[in-house]
C-alpha cells in the first residue's frame, strides 16, 4: 500500500492509497470463492459454480464488496501513516476496481487547523471592581416580599394604575380580520411590567372595571413570537377587574416564616448580600475571562473546519428544542423555522469553534492536562449542587457518554485560569469597562 498526502486547504487533507495489483487479485478471489459457496445458480450445485458463471451473474457484488473492504481495511492505516486526524467522516472517492490492476482510492477529512499563537502570556486585563450595594439587596427584599404577597381585589371604585394587575378580555385584528391565537377571556396583565406589550398596558392606565376600549400596536420586528414581529394589531378589550398586590409587612415574623435559617430581617439581609456577592463574583471572573480570550482571539487568524461548526449551531438549535419541549410547544407553534435558526446562531458558533481551537492550543502548547484528582473534584462539586453521591454523578456522566465532555469543559476552565494567572489585571469600576467596550 502507498499513501500521499496532498493538503486541498488549511483545515482540508486528501489522502491517496494505492493497493498493490496483487492484494487486489487476493481479495477478490477470496470474495468469489465466499459468494460461489452460496451462489444459486440455474443448473449447477451450489459450491460448484465455475467462475466465469459467478463473474457473469454476482460480477458487480463482488466488485463493489471488494471495493469496500480494501478502504475499510486500509483507510485507518493510511490515515496513521499520513499523520492527520479527521474532525468527521472523510468523503471516499474510489476508481473502478479491476482483477489485475492496482486499486486507488481517495478520501477528503477536514483536520484541525494549523495556526501560529504567540504573545499570549503577559496581556493587560481589566477586571471590574467588585460591588454589592444596598439598594441591590433591597431589591432583592422587595422581590421575596413579591413573591409572598396575596393579590387582592381593589376595595374602591377606582381607576387602573401603574402596577395594578388588570383582568381583561381581548382579542387581536389585523386588517379587519381576528389574529390566531391573539384572544382571552380572562388574561391578568400587571400593568407597568411590559409583559404583554408597553401600548397596551399604557392604555388601561385611567380605565375602570367594565370599561370597553381599542388599542392599535405595533409590534417590534424582533418580537419574541414570530407571527406577530412587525405586525400592526387593533386590540379590543374590556376590563372584567382590578387587582392589586399586598405585600406581607417585613418584619422578624415575616423572615422566621420564610425558612427556619433565619430569626431576623437582619440576619437575611445578610444571607442575601453574601449570595449577590458570590454571584457577582462570578459574573466579573467570567467577564474578565471572556475579554482576555477576545485579546488573545483578535490577533490570530484561523480557518474554521465546517464540521465544527456545524456540531456548534446543532448543539444550540437542540438547546432550543428542549426548551420548546419543556413548556410543551415545538418550532412550528412558536413560529420558529430551523433554516433560520441555524443562520442566525451561526456567527456565535464561528466565535465559539474559534475560542476552543484557541484554548486548545494554549493548552496543548503548555502541556495542561486535567488529571483524575481533577476530574473527580469536577464531580464531587456537581453532586454537591444537586445533593447528590459523586459516585452516583459520575456514573450517569459515564453512562450517558457525557465524561469526556466534562473532562474537557474542566480542560477549558484550567487553560483560562491559566491565561487570567499570566495576565496584567487591574481593577476598574465598572463603567470605564462599558465605555472601553462600547
Amino acid at each position: 500500500m502507498k499513501t500521499t498526502l496532498e493538503v486541498v486547504s488549511p483545515v482540508k487533507r486528501k489522502i491517496v492509497v494505492e493497493v498493490e495489483p496483487e492484494e487486489v487479485r487476493r481479495k477478490v478471489e477470496d470474495t468469489y470463492k465466499s459468494v460461489g459457496k452460496s451462489a444459486k445458480v440455474h443448473g449447477f450445485r451450489p459450491g460448484k459454480v465455475p467462475r466465469n458463471i459467478l463473474e457473469r451473474y454476482y460480477g458487480a457484488q463482488v466488485t463493489d464488496e471488494v471495493s469496500r473492504n480494501l478502504v475499510h481495511e486500509t483507510l485507518p492505516k493510511a490515515i496513521e501513516e499520513a499523520g492527520v486526524y479527521p474532525l468527521s467522516p472523510p468523503l471516499v472517492e474510489n476508481d473502478v476496481l479491476r482483477e489485475g490492476e492496482g486499486f486507488t482510492y481517495s478520501a477528503v477529512m477536514e483536520v484541525r487547523p494549523e495556526f501560529e499563537l504567540k504573545d499570549y502570556m503577559g496581556l493587560d486585563a481589566e477586571k471590574e471592581i467588585l460591588r454589592v450595594s444596598e439598594a441591590e439587596v433591597e431589591k432583592q427584599l422587595g422581590e421575596i416580599r413579591r413573591a409572598n404577597a396575596k393579590l387582592v381585589p381593589v376595595k374602591e371604585d377606582r381607576e387602573i394604575r401603574e402596577n395594578d394587575f388588570a383582568s381583561v378580555a381581548y382579542e387581536g385584528y389585523e386588517d379587519g380580520k381576528p389574529v390566531e391565537g391573539l384572544r382571552s377571556e380572562n388574561h391578568l396583565v400587571e400593568v407597568g411590567r411590559n409583559e404583554f406589550h408597553p401600548d397596551f398596558e399604557r392604555e388601561l392606565l385611567g380605565h375602570r372595571t367594565g370599561d370597553t376600549l381599542r388599542v392599535s400596536v405595533q409590534f417590534e420586528k424582533n418580537h419574541h413570537v414570530p407571527k406577530l414581529a412587525g405586525k400592526r394589531v387593533d386590540f379590543r378589550i374590556r376590563v372584567i377587574g382590578v387587582k392589586e398586590l399586598e405585600l406581607p409587612e417585613l418584619n422578624d415574623e415575616f423572615v422566621k416564616s420564610l425558612s427556619v435559617d433565619f430569626e431576623t430581617v437582619d440576619a437575611l439581609k445578610a444571607k442575601i448580600r453574601d449570595e449577590l456577592t458570590s454571584r457577582e463574583e462570578k459574573r466579573v471572573e467570567r467577564d474578565l475571562r471572556r475579554r482576555l480570550l477576545k485579546k488573545v482571539s483578535e490577533k490570530v487568524e484561523i480557518d474554521l473546519p465546517e464540521s465544527l461548526v456545524e456540531e456548534e449551531i446543532d448543539y444550540a438549535v437542540a438547546m432550543v428544542q428542549q426548551n420548546l419541549t419543556r413548556m410543551g410547544s415545538t418550532f412550528e407553534k412558536a413560529g420558529l423555522r430551523k433554516d433560520k435558526l441555524r443562520e442566525e446562531f451561526r456567527p456565535a458558533s464561528e466565535r465559539r469553534v474559534k475560542d476552543l481551537l484557541i484554548l486548545g492550543e494554549i493548552a496543548r502548547q503548555n502541556d495542561l492536562t486535567v488529571d483524575e484528582a481533577e476530574l473527580e473534584e469536577g464531580f464531587r462539586q456537581i453532586a454537591a449542587g444537586m445533593n447528590q453521591d459523586p459516585a452516583a454523578v459520575r456514573s450517569y456522566y459515564e453512562a450517558n457518554h457525557l465524561a469526556d465532555s466534562y473532562r474537557q469543559r474542566l480542560l477549558e476552565e484550567k487553560t483560562l485560569n491559566f491565561l487570567v494567572k499570566g495576565a496584567n489585571i487591574r481593577e476598574v469600576e465598572a463603567v470605564q469597562i462599558a465605555a472601553e467596550e462600547e
